[in-house]
């Protein structure tokens, strides 16, 4: 049987590489879709993750949920936020009696004056009512009771998630039956400026070779800095801006 892993935040295709590069676990839309089987055997899915980007999780709920093979998710240690969704894809769902699974709002970040934040208001709303419908076609729960588990930021440990009906077994506990084939959260994501400073100094690196025909790469510690740079560069924005108004996009985190 295919072991399909979800460790670490979940991240655009495009952003990957920089994980990749610092040998940082994170999982993205392409990496569950090259890992399914052509033929439709089963999958485990095991999930540890404290959730990501909005929509490379929906993407990655949707092929899971659409893989014509039965899926059994093993959470073994957080589904969190994005995690937490892509983990109601599953045929059966089992968690560790010492995991954790948490369910919330969509988060944004968005500078402006009261018009720009009613309109974002809205759009986070609808937000969460999408995200929504997986809690409720698994549990049976109304819309309205998981919107508001999800207004109140709420963590479950492996009975309570149970007991919600979010997840089938518990695991390693004996009275169950046998398997059945059926924030602000910070989930370690890094911002997508600094990704945007790295690819840019790779590039340029890669440009500044092509006259003498050899391939040069950033070496580690070069890269280390520009992103150390790059978040201090940060910091110091988002501090100051607090009372500026910005038509800069701001990716969806859940």
């Amino acid at each position: 049987m295919t072991t399909i892993n979800v460790k670490g935040p979940i991240v655009a295709d495009g952003d990957k590489w920089f994980y990749d590069y610092f040998k940082m676990p994170a999982t993205a839309p392409k990496d569950i879709n090259d890992s399914l089987p052509e033929d439709g055997s089963d999958v485990d899915v095991v999930i540890n993750s404290g959730g990501g980007m909005i929509d490379s999780g929906s993407e990655i709920y949707t092929a899971l949920k659409s893989y014509k093979g039965t899926v059994n998710v093993q959470i073994v240690g957080m589904a969190a936020s994005a995690a937490s969704v892509i983990a109601m894809a599953g045929d059966h769902i089992a968690m560790s009696p010492t995991a954790q699974m948490m369910i919330h709002n969509v988060q944004s970040s968005v500078y402006g004056d009261s018009v720009d934040h009613q309109k974002e208001a809205a759009v986070l709303e609808t937000f969460n009512k999408s995200i929504s419908a997986p809690y409720v076609a698994k549990t049976g729960m109304s819309q309205d009771d998981v919107l508001s588990m999800m207004d109140k930021t709420t963590w479950l440990n492996a009975d309570d998630a149970k007991a919600k009906g979010l997840v089938d077994e518990v695991m390693f506990d004996e009275t169950e039956p046998e398997l059945q084939l059926t924030a602000a959260y910070n989930a370690g994501l890094v911002a997508p400026d600094v990704i945007n400073k790295a690819r840019e100094a790779l590039v340029d690196k890669t440009k500044s070779s092509k006259a003498s025909e050899q391939v040069i790469t950033i070496d580690d510690k070069a890269l280390s800095k520009i992103v150390a740079e790059q978040i201090n560069v940060l910091e110091t924005k988002y501090k100051n801006q607090s009372n500026e108004q910005s038509d800069t996009f701001q990716p969806f985190v859940f």
